[in-house]
Parts: structure tokens; sequence; C-alpha cells
């Protein structure tokens, strides 16, 4: 058994199995899960795990080349907004109906037990080298 890392089986295989460009949705509760990608259902309860827990322990072992998450999280919920531009240089802004639309193509969806608005991230892989 691991003793470090992401524990999940689920989704530390979905993670291995990433290459370059492959999108992960990174999600609360309320978003729309697209049918297609696989998904991986932390939800516990309502805040567990958190949006932020998720994201820091996701890049932690991802590398990331590109970013893009809803507008509305800008005045609907300053606290992620916050978390999303300190964690990701760069981050990209869609409406949060594209963002739904652009989930679509994702080939991984990580959802958490976040219930607070748009706490919703798309991310792109990239390369360790």
């Amino acid at each position: 058994m691991k003793k470090a890392g992401i524990l999940n089986r689920h989704l530390a295989g979905a993670l291995a199995e990433l290459g370059h460009g492959d999108g992960v949705l990174i999600c609360d509760v309320g978003m729309p899960v697209p049918a297609g990608p696989r998904v991986v259902d932390l939800a516990f309860r309502a805040g567990v795990p958190s949006f932020a827990e998720v994201l820091d322990g996701l890049l932690d072992e991802l590398v990331v080349e590109g970013a893009t998450a809803a507008d509305e999280v800008l005045d609907a919920n300053p606290e992620t907004a916050r978390l999303l531009e300190d964690r990701l240089p760069g981050l990209s802004h869609v409406p949060h109906e594209e963002l739904k639309t652009l989930s679509a193509g994702a080939r991984l969806v990580v959802r958490t037990g976040e219930a607070r608005p748009y706490a919703n991230v798309l991310l792109r892989c990239g390369v360790f080298f």
C-alpha cells in the first residue's frame, strides 16, 4: 500500500494514464458532470474534501501547462478566484456555459465535496521534461 501521495486507487490510476494536452476538470458538487470522461467522485459530504485540498493534491502530482475557470467565479466566489490565481499563473477565464462545454472534452473529472459556487477549473496537462 502506498504511504504517501494520492491514496485513492481510482484517482492514482487515472492520473497515471494522462498524457500531454489531456484535460482534467476539478469540480464542485453543483457542476454538471459530462458524459464521456472518466469520473472520480471524491465527494463525501458538503465541503469534504474541499476544492482547495483536491486542487493542491493534484497540482503536486501533475504538470499543468494551462488552466481555465469560469468568469463568474470572480464575483460569486472571490476566495476560490484568489486561490486559482495564486496556484495557476496564466489562468484564463470563460463564461460558465463555455466551461461546461469545454469540460466535455476532458479526459478526467474529479468531483470534490465543495459546495460553493463556481469552484471549478479545467487543467491542461503538460510534460515534465
